[in-house]
């Protein structure tokens, strides 16, 4: 059998490629974190050896419990903005404003309650650790992942994928200098370092932001006014924390801190595996937003033309995972043998997100945010409750069949509740022709 090179039918395919907005912010988008995702996996290996897992699992715990909160920081002003200005781009500096005076009020209100609350959720020995990242987060992470949403609502993913890049670049290049003249290090340390070049992220983005859009523009009333509608999208963070790393503070709670190394160590990797399907969406979360503007129906048809995309690669990430495992001690060190076998557990987790995702983004899109916050407490909830019950008595093995069953549970809640919907405005269409074919008879 012979293959026969048709250049009459590639023309027309890289023509199409090369006219599709949605192709190139992913291939931007995916360039950038897909070197992310090789700098991330040498940074893995450097910190692997550069914190024991005790400690590794000591920062992931209070990394965790910091990202649960950090949404409230920017009170999903950056997302208010994306749903805003990708509809007008006159509105740019007004909520360009908003972001910056919500991220600095809430945040210095938000850093010192957690500082308060640290020693009840993981122990009074973590309090200055959960503080430093505290201030790293809700400030420096919110306003560089703000900068991101903007660069979003404008598909001008290039930039936005480069920051992300340095960040990565520069984050590995602290571990491996520290591994050079320290060998080791503690949690604490590491969490000066992180935030320190979190901070260069964030300014590098901010200036950028200014110099490309427009310098912001206050003003209090209009940020209180959108505050409640921010905060259905901080709460969704929150959810979204919640089901994703309630787990590992819990591990941390229960003195389960070389567990939770191993256990953190196995999700991040998954966390890698994930970025390509959360790259597209990121491309494609604005014209949901355009697409929904005109009904359900042309949301759902875009959601399942994204997932038939994702689900590929999903299946794929999810075999290497699981066939790559037994590699795992090897490249990060023999004290994370136990990560083999909770990789294998948690490699499933990306078939199961990229179903969440699709539909999530979609109610999203179509207006009914709320639905979607809806679906993300109730699984948040139940993940609290699985995990209370069997990380006392499974350990790791607990928290990771906690995982699958929520991120499953959310795929079905969140394509019922699209399907739901669909067959609604069928139904409202169908009586509303009707309606129009009595009128016009009569």
């Amino acid at each position: 059998m012979s293959f026969r090179f048709d250049r009459g039918r590639l023309a027309p395919m890289l023509s199409r490629l090369q006219t599709s907005t949605l192709a190139k912010n992913s291939l931007w988008v995916f360039s950038g974190q897909g070197a992310s995702i090789i700098i991330q996996a040498f940074y893995f290996m450097v910190i692997a050896r550069l914190l024991t897992p005790s400690q590794w699992g000591l920062y992931a715990g209070a990394a965790a419990l910091v990202t649960m909160i950090a949404s409230y920081s920017s009170l999903g002003s950056g997302l208010v903005f994306l749903r805003h200005v990708s509809l007008d781009s006159s509105r740019h500096s007004i909520y360009f404003g908003n972001i910056l005076l919500t991220t600095f009020t809430m945040g210095s209100m938000l850093a010192i309650a957690v500082h308060f609350c640290a020693p009840w959720l993981v122990g009074s020995a973590s309090v200055r650790l959960v503080t430093v990242l505290a201030v790293g987060d809700f400030f420096f992470l919110n306003i560089a992942g703000c900068m991101s949403q903007i660069f979003q609502t404008y598909e001008q993913m290039r930039i936005s994928a480069m920051i992300g890049l340095v960040v990565n670049l520069s984050r590995f290049a602290l571990a491996c200098l520290l591994l050079v003249l320290c060998h080791q290090i503690s949690a604490q340390t590491w969490a000066y370092a992180s935030v320190g070049v979190s901070s260069i992220g964030a300014l590098a983005s901010l200036v950028i932001v200014f110099r490309r859009f427009g310098p912001p523009r206050f003003d209090l009333l209009h940020t209180v006014k959108h505050a409640g509608e921010g905060l259905s999208f901080a709460m969704s963070g929150t959810a979204v924390g919640a089901y994703n790393d309630i787990d590992k503070v819990m591990l941390v709670h229960y003195g389960m801190t070389a567990a939770n190394g191993i256990y953190a160590m196995a999700y991040r990797i998954v966390d890698v595996c994930t970025v390509p399907i959360r790259s597209i969406h990121s491309a494609a979360f604005p014209r949901f937003f355009r697409l929904g503007a005109t009904g359900v129906e042309p949301a759902f048809r875009f959601a399942s033309k994204l997932l038939r995309r994702t689900y590929i690669i999903a299946i794929v990430g999810t075999v290497c995972m699981f066939l790559a495992a037994p590699l795992l001690p090897h490249v990060v060190g023999p004290n994370y043998r136990g990560s083999v076998s909770v990789l294998r557990w948690l490699c499933l987790l990306p078939l199961f997100r990229c179903l969440h995702l699709s539909a999530g983004d979609a109610l999203a899109g179509i207006g009914h945010q709320r639905m979607r916050l809806m679906a993300q407490f109730s699984v948040a909830f139940f993940n609290f409750g699985l995990n209370l019950f069997l990380i006392p008595r499974f350990s790791w093995r607990g928290a990771a069949w906690s995982s699958l069953a929520t991120d499953g549970a959310l795929a079905v809640i969140c394509w019922a509740m699209l399907l739901f919907l669909l067959e609604r405005e069928g139904r409202s269409s169908a009586v509303m022709g009707v309606e129009g074919l009595t009128d016009s008879v009569h």
